[in-house]
């Protein structure tokens, strides 16, 4: 008698995987920032009910095929009631499906809270990857961690300037002992082990010196850098400190300075300008 054959059964590729078809498909480490401040935008998408939509899609439409990844900030759309949520999720489904794209949500809350936040953010709302705060712990991050085929920042190192009122403080015993910075990104590389999920770091480009003490504690693990462009990170001490050995391994995040590059009719074809300009510099320091 035959013995029946198991059907093979094959798994989502994980974010990071995804990640790095589309860099090879781009040829860039470049993410654009969706960040719509309705006081920016064109003169005739002011007035228009759904202005947030109509630039985003003019955004990616310009840029889709520059990028390895596009990043909707959350607040920016909470900021605008009903009508700015339904347009982030309408905007997230208007990216191309082989563009991974980041929520910038930085969330972090107790475990069934967190649960739930996971379960709006990847099941609801389809995001490939989020951002999330440490602050609260492991069990705080593990409903994320949970989803084998999503990506979850940890925020380690931020580019803001208040940064190092915690994150640069001491923490550890005896050889161990350094800025908290390093030893939350000694902990994801060690969560990085335990869960399914594609575990990152966020790691502002405004610091390039301890991007790199990260990247040396964290060889492996993707690094999302924002802090380029209006924030005035140094791309190219960035690109070097925080590249991976094969050239890749960062996200390079650019908002403002690519969505806001022309304020006229030709808002898009300046942000396509910009994005090139910063894919330029960034490969030129990648593959250099």
């Amino acid at each position: 008698m035959p013995v029946p054959q198991m059907e093979e059964t094959t798994r989502p590729p994980g974010f990071g995987d995804r990640l790095r078809s589309a860099v090879e498909r781009a040829g860039s480490l470049v993410c654009v920032g969706l960040d719509p401040d309705l006081e920016r935008f064109p003169d005739h998408l002011r007035n228009d009910p759904e202005a947030i939509l109509r630039f985003n899609a003019a955004i990616v439409a310009a840029t889709q095929d520059l990028v390895c990844a596009y990043k909707p900030n959350l607040g920016f759309y909470v900021a605008q009631g009903e009508a700015g949520i339904a347009a982030l999720v309408a905007t997230r489904a208007l990216i191309p499906p082989e563009i991974p794209v980041i929520l910038d949500s930085k969330v972090g809350d107790m475990a069934n809270t967190a649960a739930a936040y996971a379960r709006g953010y990847f099941d609801a709302w389809g995001f490939d990857a989020v951002t999330v705060n440490p602050y609260l712990g492991e069990d705080s991050l593990a409903p994320f961690f949970g989803y084998a085929d999503r990506g979850v920042f940890v925020l380690c190192k931020t580019s803001n300037p208040g940064s190092g009122d915690l994150q640069d403080l001491t923490a550890g015993d005896g050889p161990e002992r350094g800025p908290m910075f390093l030893a939350l990104a000694d902990r994801a590389a060690e969560w990085a082990t335990r869960y399914p999920a594609t575990i990152g770091l966020v790691v502002g480009a405004t610091y390039p010196e301890p991007l790199a003490q990260i990247r040396a504690r964290c060889p492996d693990l993707p690094i999302l850098l924002p802090g380029v462009g209006a924030q005035a990170g140094d791309v190219a001490a960035s690109v070097r400190a925080g590249r991976a050995g094969d050239g890749d391994g960062l996200i390079v995040s650019s908002s403002r300075a690519i969505t806001y590059a022309g304020t006229g009719p030709d808002f898009a074809d300046r942000a396509r300008e910009a994005t090139l300009r910063l894919r330029d510099e960034v490969n030129a320091v990648r593959t250099g």
